[in-house]
């Protein structure tokens, strides 16, 4: 800006000074002349005066070199000259000067001279004997004067224009300096130009619109930083070059990146190739997914693009951890090929002794073996329904209604309908502790406690034990189930909690399970915030403890 003053006010300064030099030239060239004129006619007239006294003497006696003096009488001769010898001019009748003379009293005319540039003046005035008396005398031109006059001009102009580039810079930065110390923050404070006040009155609108808009944007990014920082979900906002403009915790932790990943390609971010080929296809089919793993866990990854007035913006990647969905979908499978299987075993073997007695295959002596398998079976198949019926109303996670329940009396009942068991297997049953009182489901603690006490009976050893511990152990209620059986080797130990999983299957369909009961245990011991651990030995026994907080 301050050049541009500069420029202006230089500018403005030569042009002025130039006009002004041109406007002087012309006056000055006027004024001379006008009074070389004026100078031309009064010496016309007093040398007019002096011929007609004394003719050619007086004429002699006026020797001049700034004028010519020229006699001539009525027919154009030439009578007299100041500088030329007269009898060997020409006849000058026809002058122009010479004819209005002769003609009217009195006669002027210019003639010009362009190798000399210089223009001759002339006055001529008819005398008392019709002779004609004429005076001329040379002056500059225009040409000739602004030749005259270049080289000082040119001093002055050069002086001048130095002269107004020093005060213009001054000047410049005096206009400039104000401007330059304007405080923009606070614009309606500075006092500096009236013709300004208007923009700064503007300035200070747009300010404090912005500053609204500031706070309105910083308000909406913190509730948005809130909301992503705890979503569990992953979150990665790209831009449309694939730059990460904002990435959650959530993502961070999944991805193994810190906030310096912000701002870089997200390439760097993650180079597997499922994803990679997600992210193209994002920006140009505007939607994908894809499934992986990340960290021992299974992720769906959902990419949407993101348009505004038909521009791709960028897009943003939603993580969500499907692990337990996956499990689940792997879980229901299972469930349902076991279930299969399972109750079309029986369903077979009571199909297969009902045909052999339809037919009369059975000997009449054999006919109540093959109905007891047939109940046998049938009554196998009713638990198995049962079993299934009580973890699909635990799996559906309906709130049962709660009671304290004295778990003493409970056990006692178990143990009532266990004996005959226990002793057909040879297994003495024992109880300890003092016993506990807890709100919760009287029929899911009686299942939780009957199948670890069934259990225990059904794989122990002839001559062996159970104890059963109901009591208080650091602030917990504990249920303890512990038999000298046959154990259960490590590898199975993790997975005898799950549907229809059994360790021998073979030893487990004559002792005539269904293999949910311990994973009724488990859900049953969930739904009161139950903790079960499990130690076993082969060969040794197995210890199965349910803390209840």
């Amino acid at each position: 800006m301050t050049s541009k003053i500069f420029r202006a006010i230089l500018s403005t300064a030569a042009v002025v000074l130039l006009c002004g030099l041109l406007v002087f030239s012309f006056v000055m060239y006027g004024y001379l002349d006008d009074s070389q004129q004026e100078r031309l006619t009064d010496d016309l007239y007093l040398a007019a005066a002096g011929t007609q006294l004394a003719g050619r003497d007086y004429l002699l006696g006026v020797q001049r070199e700034d004028f010519r003096l020229t006699w001539i009488d009525a027919q154009g001769n030439v009578l007299y000259d100041s500088w030329e010898d007269e009898a060997r001019m020409d006849n000058h009748a026809a002058r122009e000067e010479v004819r209005e003379a002769l003609a009217t009293g009195s006669g002027s005319s210019v003639r010009y001279s362009d190798t000399r540039m210089e223009k001759t003046v002339y006055q001529a005035v008819r005398l008392s004997d019709g002779t004609v008396l004429r005076i001329s005398g040379s002056s500059m031109t225009t040409l000739s004067l602004a030749l005259g006059l270049l080289l000082p001009v040119l001093w002055v102009v050069l002086l001048a224009i130095l002269l107004s580039a020093v005060f213009a810079r001054r000047m410049a930065r005096r206009i400039v300096k104000p401007l330059n110390e304007l405080n923009l923050e606070y614009p309606l404070d500075n006092r500096v130009y009236e013709e300004i006040a208007p923009l700064l009155h503007r300035i200070g609108e747009q300010h404090r619109q912005i500053s609204r808009q500031m706070k309105n944007l910083k308000q909406k990014t913190e509730e948005l930083e809130q909301i992503t920082r705890n979503m569990k979900e992953g979150l990665v906002l790209l831009d449309k070059d694939c730059l990460v403009l904002s990435i959650n915790p959530a993502a961070k932790t999944l991805f193994g990146v810190d906030d310096s990943c912000v701002g870089r390609d997200f390439l760097t971010v993650d180079r597997k190739q499922e994803l990679r080929k997600a992210v193209e296809t994002v920006y140009s089919k505007g939607r994908s997914e894809v499934h992986a793993r990340r960290n021992g866990r299974e992720y769906l990854f959902e990419l949407s693009r993101i348009e505004s007035q038909g521009k791709i913006m960028g897009a943003v990647i939603l993580a969500l951890d499907v692990t337990e969905q996956t499990q689940a979908q792997q879980n229901r499978r299972e469930f349902s090929a076991n279930v299969s299987h399972e109750l079309k075993t029986p369903l077979q073997s009571i199909i297969g002794s009902a045909e052999l007695l339809e037919n009369g295959l059975v000997k009449p002596e054999d006919q109540p073996r093959f109905l007891g398998h047939i109940r046998q079976e049938a009554a196998r198949l009713v638990n198995l329904v049962e079993d299934i019926i009580r973890l699909s109303q635990l799996d559906e996670g309906v709130e049962l209604p709660k009671e304290p329940v004295q778990i003493g009396p409970v056990a006692q009942e178990i143990f009532q309908s266990l004996t005959p068991v226990a002793e057909q297997k040879q297994v003495t049953l024992k109880m300890t502790g003092a016993g506990f009182t807890m709100l919760g489901v009287r029929r899911l603690l009686y299942e939780i406690l009957y199948n670890l006490t069934e259990n225990a009976i059904k794989y122990n050893r002839p001559g062996g034990s159970v104890e059963v511990f109901l009591g208080m152990e650091a602030g917990s209620k504990v249920i303890r189930v512990k038999d000298t059986g046959i154990g259960i080797p490590a590898e199975h130990q993790a997975r005898i909690f799950e549907r229809f999983y059994r360790v021998d299957k073979s030893h487990s369909k004559q002792s005539g399970g269904t293999g949910l009961g311990l994973s009724i245990v488990k859900h049953a011991a969930a739904s009161h915030r139950g903790v079960i651990t499990l130690e076993s030995q082969e060969e040794k026994g197995t210890t199965v403890t349910v803390k209840f907080p």
